[in-house]
């Protein structure tokens, strides 16, 4: 956890406790962050590894927390997605019992997939949704069930995830990027580290006041892909293949390839920055990639995706 991180953050007031249901990828950076601020916190895996101390919380099994475990439980985060029944795992398992906790705030991580395409025109949270995908409808769906909760929720819609152990760095050293170009095409990302932060950030904003139901949490630079890989591949002084035309490279794609290919909007923070007073760690993919890369030689990670 990078020591700059931890210092700009605060911790939560004496006595509070965090839940984070899902501790995979983002779940478990948060967790690392609340843990550096000296916040008591407790995680939940479908399949932890013994002695972790990781709760299992598994719904298709009706495996759940018990009661003692999530007393005292005043701030949430659920990270977990979608069942394939169009109901939220966390809610149909957990619904009763987390009403009964003292929350202050509970927070829901989406997807700004819920937008659907806009053509490259910029979105925020006064856009009405209008999914394209199955994947973003069904979220939509459990984004309106934790709003009917009753809980005091906050959704937090983010695009694409990258941080140390998800950048394109062992994929450029290995040779195995094959960059694509398609005019006009931009994603929305956000750095892992930023929304361990802008989390944070938001507990404190509500509990001063400020609890608008939706926030976007991305950086400030929609881009193309392939201006990212190649910044990676400079930075690494790597070479890298020249990019495909889409339309060359969309046959070889898988169909959930394709499904985010045809989709192109840019997503605003301007509600978390400039109305909530949230500055980015990282505003843009340089930035962040410059982190990523000092982060995965830390742990010698780019050296094992080297000789793998």
């Amino acid at each position: 956890m990078p020591e700059s991180l931890v210092n700009r953050c605060h911790a939560l007031p004496a006595g509070s406790k965090l839940c984070i249901l899902g501790a995979g990828f983002t779940g478990r950076r948060v967790a690392s962050l609340a843990d550096a601020l000296k916040i008591r916190v407790i995680t939940t895996r479908r399949n932890p590894e013994p002695g972790s101390g990781t709760l299992q919380f598994d719904s298709t099994q009706k495996i759940v927390p018990m009661e003692a475990d999530l007393k005292g439980v005043t701030h949430l985060l659920s990270t977990i997605p979608p069942g394939p029944d169009e109901t939220d795992p966390v809610l149909q398992s957990l619904g009763p019992q987390l009403g009964q906790l003292p929350l202050r705030w509970a927070g829901y991580l989406s997807t700004t997939g819920i937008y659907g395409d806009t053509g490259g025109d910029w979105v925020s949270e006064t856009d009405a949704p209008q999914p394209t995908q199955e994947r973003s409808r069904r979220r939509l769906i459990c984004e309106q069930q934790w709003l009917n909760s009753g809980l005091p929720v906050q959704i937090l819609r983010l695009p694409g995830i990258y941080g140390p152990g998800r950048s394109p760095f062992a994929a450029v050293k290995a040779g195995n990027l094959r960059p694509v170009n398609k005019p006009g095409q931009v994603f929305s990302r956000v750095h892992v580290d930023d929304i361990a932060a802008a989390c944070l950030h938001l507990m404190h904003c509500s509990a001063s006041g400020q609890h608008p139901p939706v926030v976007n949490i991305c950086d400030h630079e929609p881009a193309p892909s392939h201006l990212l890989q190649r910044h990676a591949a400079d930075l690494l002084n790597c070479d890298l293949p020249e990019a495909r035309d889409y339309a060359a490279a969309e046959a070889d794609m898988s169909a959930m390839a394709r499904s985010f290919w045809a989709e192109n909007r840019r997503v605003s923070n301007d509600l978390l920055c400039k109305t909530l007073g949230y500055s980015m760690i990282h505003p843009n993919y340089r930035s962040g990639l410059v982190q990523c890369l000092e982060e995965e030689r830390l742990r010698g990670m780019l050296t094992q995706a080297a000789q793998d």
